[in-house]
């Protein structure tokens, strides 16, 4: 059976000792001037900015360098995880003039899940270990688009730079290697982790 196509971006799953994720997530602030829109599943980076109450900012990743952490959670004030102007929405709109608050899980010890793009050349279970890329992608009007990278653009390898670390393929009966694989990753390159990120193995 073939693996369905339906990217939602970064989901986690459990941690790294195995027990499953258990919700935690930190609260970070969106700046009114930010025009990029933001989806549950996508990973972002520290944007050097805080709100007027010293709730720190974030920014969607650039494919490079350090990743913050991945959004699990949006909405318009910072104790409601929705968007009261328009509850038919739970992304971000790049234009949107109000301060948006956002639920990030930034703990460097959790596990995503994550699925493949489709490439001429697919993952296999010799790339387990190895580290890689990830592929921005447009949310759907509810979750990210973000995707793992196949080998069409970016080989596995063990450059420590590399954002993410395979852990595994998800170990479901409607999944299997080849296109659109549900993976289980880690981010390697972590703001909040130490040094620079692991070498693949």
């Amino acid at each position: 059976m073939a693996n369905a196509n339906r990217p939602q971006g970064l989901l986690p799953v459990q941690y790294l000792n195995g027990s499953p994720w258990s919700g935690q997530t930190r609260l970070y602030s969106i700046a009114a001037s930010y025009a990029t829109a933001l989806a549950i599943g996508d990973p972002v980076i520290s944007s050097g900015t805080a709100d007027i109450n010293g709730v720190p900012g974030i920014a969607i990743y650039g494919g490079t360098g350090a990743i913050r952490g991945v959004i699990c959670g949006l909405g318009k004030y910072e104790g409601l995880q929705a968007n009261p102007s328009n509850l038919d929405i739970i992304y971000r709109p790049a234009a949107d003039p109000a301060v948006w608050y956002a639920q990030v899980c930034d703990d460097p010890n959790v596990i995503y899940e994550v699925q493949e793009n489709l490439g001429t050349q697919q993952l296999a279970a010799a790339d387990i270990g190895l580290n890689t890329v990830l592929l921005t992608g447009a949310n759907n009007g509810f979750v990210s688009g973000w995707q793992l990278s196949s080998y069409t653009d970016a080989t596995p390898n063990t450059t420590a730079t590399l954002a993410v670390r395979l852990m595994g393929l998800v170990r479901r009966s409607d999944n299997a290697f080849g296109a659109y694989a549900k993976h289980l990753i880690k981010i390697n390159v972590h703001e909040l982790g130490t040094g620079t990120g692991a070498a693949g193995v």
